[in-house]
C-alpha cells in the first residue's frame, strides 16, 4: 500500500516554483470589494434594465434615432425653419416609413395566417423526407425521458414560425406612442438639453469633453448607421429580385425585410434564410424549389458581408466582430428583439464615451 501511495505522488506531484506570502493582503481584500461592488451594480442594472424595458426601449430608441436625425434637423435650422416645424416633419416621415414597412409585411403574413391550417398540412406534405429523422428523434427522447416524449413531440406549426415575426413586426401600441413622443420632443429640444447637460460641469475642460463626447456620438452614429443603411437598401432591392427571379409572389416584401432584419448582426440574415426558406415551402411544390432563394441569399450576404462592407466601411468603421456578438446577445437577452437592432448603436455610443474618458486606448469605432 506504501508502495503504491508513494507511486502516485510521484507520478502527480504539484508544481510550485518558490512560493512566497503576499505582502499586502490588504490591497488584495480592496480589490475583491471593489469588484463585489461593481458585480452587485451590474446585476442591480441588468434587473432595471429588464423590469422597465417596456418604458426602457421606446425612450431608447427614440433618442438614438434622434441623435441620429440631429444632424440633418441642424441643417433644417440653419435654412431657418422652426424646431417645431422640424420635429413635426421628421416625425411624419418615421410614422409613413413604420407604416409603410409594416403595411407591406402585414399582407404577406395575414395571407399566411388565414390559410394557416392548408400551408401547414402542404408543408408537411413537403418535408416527408424529414419523417425519418424524425421518428428517430422521438425514438431517442423515448428511451431517455418516456414521460415528456407522450407529453411533446416534434411538432410543425405556421404559429410558431410567425409568432416571433409578428412580434418584431408589430409592438404594443403604447410603445409606439411612447417612441414617436420621446422621437418629437428629444428633436424639438436637444439644443436645450445639451446646453443644460454641459453647463453642469463646473471646469471648463469637463466641458468640451461633453460637448466633444455629444458631437463624436452623433457622428459616429450617423455616419455608421448612415452608410450601412444605404448598403442594406441594396440588399433588400436584390434581395426582391431574387425573389422575383424565382417567382415568389409579393417579392417586394422579402426586399423589405431583408433591409430590416439586416440592421440585427448575424441573427438578422439568418433569420432571413429561414423565413426565405419556410416562404418557398409555402409557395414551391417542391423541396429543392424551396431552397433556391435562401441558397442565393447567402451568397448575397456572405459577399456583401466580408467583401463589400468592409470595403466601403474601411478600418475606422469597423467595430470589433467580437464586440458586436457580445453586444448582440447581451441586448437581445435584456431586450428582446428591439435589444438586438439597438446592440450596435449602443455600442457605438458606449465605445465613443470609453475612448474619450480613456484616451490611450485605441478604438476601431466610427470617425
Amino acid at each position: 500500500m506504501e508502495y503504491f501511495k508513494a507511486s502516485a505522488q510521484k507520478a502527480y506531484p504539484l508544481r510550485l516554483t518558490d512560493p512566497e506570502p503576499i505582502k499586502n493582503t490588504a490591497a488584495i481584500w480592496r480589490a475583491v470589494a471593489q469588484f463585489s461592488t461593481i458585480g452587485v451594480f451590474f446585476l442591480l442594472l441588468c434587473t432595471a434594465l429588464v423590469l422597465a424595458r417596456t418604458v426602457l426601449v421606446p425612450v431608447a430608441t427614440g433618442i438614438i434615432i434622434g441623435a441620429m436625425l440631429t444632424p440633418a434637423a441642424e441643417r433644417f435650422h440653419k435654412f431657418g425653419v422652426p424646431p417645431v416645424l422640424t420635429s413635426f416633419i421628421f416625425l411624419l416621415l418615421s410614422a409613413a416609413a413604420l407604416y409603410l414597412v409594416v403595411s407591406m409585411l402585414a399582407t404577406t403574413f395575414a395571407d399566411w395566417i388565414g390559410n394557416a391550417q392548408q400551408i401547414a398540412a402542404g408543408v408537411k406534405e413537403k418535408l416527408h423526407v424529414l419523417d425519418r429523422p424524425i421518428n428517430a428523434l422521438r425514438n431517442l427522447q423515448q428511451s431517455i425521458a418516456p414521460d415528456s416524449a407522450a407529453k411533446g413531440g416534434v411538432n410543425f406549426g405556421m404559429m410558431d414560425l410567425l409568432q416571433p415575426t409578428l412580434t418584431f413586426v408589430t409592438p404594443a401600441i403604447g410603445q409606439v406612442v411612447v417612441f414617436f413622443g420621446t422621437l418629437f420632443f428629444f428633436l424639438l429640444g436637444q439644443e436645450k438639453m445639451r446646453r443644460s447637460l454641459v453647463i453642469r460641469f463646473k471646469d471648463r475642460d469637463d466641458r468640451l469633453r461633453a460637448l466633444r463626447i455629444m458631437n463624436d456620438v452623433e457622428h459616429n452614429l450617423t455616419g455608421y448607421l448612415g452608410v450601412v443603411s444605404i448598403i442594406y437598401a441594396v440588399m433588400g432591392v436584390l434581395t426582391s429580385v431574387i425573389a422575383y427571379a424565382v417567382g415568389m409572389p409579393n417579392w417586394w416584401t422579402w426586399g423589405v425585410l431583408a433591409f430590416v432584419l439586416n440592421f440585427v448582426p448575424y441573427l438578422g440574415p439568418l433569420i432571413m434564410v429561414v423565413i426565405l426558406f419556410v416562404a418557398g415551402l409555402v409557395n414551391f411544390a417542391t423541396l429543392s424549389a424551396a431552397f433556391i432563394a435562401p441558397v442565393l441569399y447567402i451568397g448575397l450576404a456572405t459577399l456583401e458581408g466580408h467583401f463589400v462592407t468592409p470595403s466601403i466601411l474601411g478600418r475606422k468603421l469597423t467595430l470589433s466582430p467580437m464586440a458586436v456578438f457580445l453586444a448582440l446577445v447581451a441586448w437581445t437577452w435584456l431586450w428582446g428583439p428591439v435589444g438586438a437592432f439597438l446592440a450596435v448603436p449602443l455600442l457605438i455610443i458606449a465605445m465613443t464615451v470609453i475612448v474619450h474618458i480613456f484616451p490611450k486606448y485605441e478604438s476601431n469605432i466610427p470617425g
